[in-house]
């Protein structure tokens, strides 16, 4: 179990506030944490990953491959050494492996122990539970992993890795960086070449950071555009000294909390943007958001830039639905600014956003309501009316954030653009990414 399910709730009224103003810097990149503990386990040999985000998550990442035999050791504020055990040399876990509330955790590892002599068996808390795996369970059993789930394919399940893997050529049914890396993964230590064709780009953590520890990785379009990605098994990983960037998805709250708060002006230093990342800022820029890149640059293949972003009357678009997959988890920060716009925003083509920590479409259609914005729930999508700049009237009940973080810090910032405040049932699940948010928050506000 996680914490947040071991403790009582935690709620919380978030007030309005003056301007914000001065510099912060967000914890490191989740999805980027996550696959350098993975690949700095499977490395032969020590591997140094400064800018480690040390969120509950991301924990249990590193407890799963400590579990399996890595050496993982924290020598420092978001300092960590690991001494790997090199692919095909993963160890037989004593015990289940706890994700808690990550989803990445258990659907990457899934990928990992799929191409490996190991039987594991995975467990979450109440909300991991009740996500679906079968989208990962699909191809790592056409490799030859022999999978148990719960019935609807959630956790708890047993995983028995196959020796030797199947390589297969895997066409991505719905956009997902999670199984496209799962499968990545499974083909590390799987003979010959595995091949996952994606028909639109998702995030491409994984295959940069998979060239980056030596495997023999490609990258190329096909005739009809879509990624066709190939990765030779049986790789020996180098070790890496990871230096990791920002999360562009701990950046979102900042970004529209500066955007939406009269006389804000905020620099959020060393912000990933890799383009596979970086929609919502797009976005905001179409809704006439201020968000200028500073000090551009390169950290271990990724693209960084400081990020000054200045208080900004928005104006409703219509989000192109495209531009989904590299935004997907900014969504539930993108509503409140769409809240808070002049005119309408209309957003489709979101369907996975109900099946992640929490059906995100109803919940944050919900939450949004509590806080007086006038929000439509579609099947895949909401529409948005704005207030024209107004601030929110807050006040009308206690949001349920279902142990969902992105729901928690988004109505936080709602809360600061309103009359009344926004009262949230429980912050505790804001420590699964992004402990230090409400201190941040807090040191900002005039």
């Amino acid at each position: 179990m996680s914490a947040a399910d071991q403790t009582a709730p935690i709620p919380r009224r978030f007030a309005p506030c003056g301007p914000l103003k001065g510099r912060i810097r967000v914890p490191g990149d989740k999805s980027i944490s996550h696959r350098a503990l993975m690949l700095s386990s499977l490395a032969v040999g020590t591997s140094s990953i400064s800018g480690l985000l040390e969120g509950e998550d991301v924990l249990a990442t590193a407890a799963a491959m400590r579990a399996m035999g890595a050496r993982i050791e924290r020598t420092g504020d978001g300092q960590w050494r690991v001494d790997g055990v090199g692919v095909g040399a993963l160890l037989q876990p004593q015990a289940a492996l706890d994700m808690g509330n990550s989803g990445t955790s258990t659907r990457l590892l899934m990928g990992l122990v799929a191409s490996h002599p190991v039987t594991a068996s995975f467990i979450g808390d109440a909300s991991l539970s009740k996500r679906p795996m079968g989208r990962v369970i699909e191809p790592l059993s056409l490799m030859g992993a022999d999978i148990t789930a719960s019935t609807g394919g959630t956790l708890p399940l047993m995983l028995r890795g196959a020796s030797p893997a199947v390589p297969i050529t895997y066409r991505l049914p719905v956009a997902s960086a999670q199984v496209k890396s799962a499968v990545l993964l499974a083909g590390l230590n799987t003979p010959g070449i595995t091949t996952v064709i994606e028909p639109v780009p998702t995030r491409d953590h994984s295959e940069r950071m998979l060239k980056g520890f030596g495997a023999e990785l490609s990258v190329e379009q096909d005739d009809d555009g879509a990624r066709v990605i190939r990765i030779r098994g049986e790789a020996e990983l180098q070790p890496q000294t990871i230096d990791v960037p920002g999360d562009p998805s701990s950046a979102a709250f900042f970004i529209v909390a500066a955007l939406v708060v009269p006389g804000s002006e905020l620099v959020i230093e060393n912000v990933g943007l890799n383009p596979t990342r970086a929609g919502l800022i797009e976005v905001l820029r179409q809704m006439g958001g201020s968000i200028e890149e500073a000090n551009p640059r390169e950290v271990g293949g990724e693209p960084v830039a400081d990020l000054v972003v200045r208080h900004s009357p928005l104006k409703g678009i219509e989000v192109d639905p495209a531009i989904a997959p590299s935004m997907i988890d900014e969504f539930p920060a993108l509503f409140v600014a769409a809240a808070l716009a002049r005119g309408r925003t209309v957003t489709s083509g979101l369907d996975e956003l109900r099946v992640k920590e929490s059906d995100r479409l109803a919940v944050m259609a919900t939450a949004l309501t509590l806080a007086g914005a006038r929000v439509t729930e579609q099947e895949d999508g909401l529409t948005i009316e704005g207030t024209g700049g107004e601030s929110l009237p807050g006040g009308y009940g206690t949001v349920a954030t279902h142990l969902d973080h992105r729901i928690a810090m988004s109505m936080a910032i709602a809360g600061l653009a309103s009359s009344e405040g926004v009262e949230v049932d429980d912050t505790r699940p804001i420590a699964t990414s992004f402990p230090d948010f409400e201190t941040l928050l807090d040191g900002l506000a005039q």
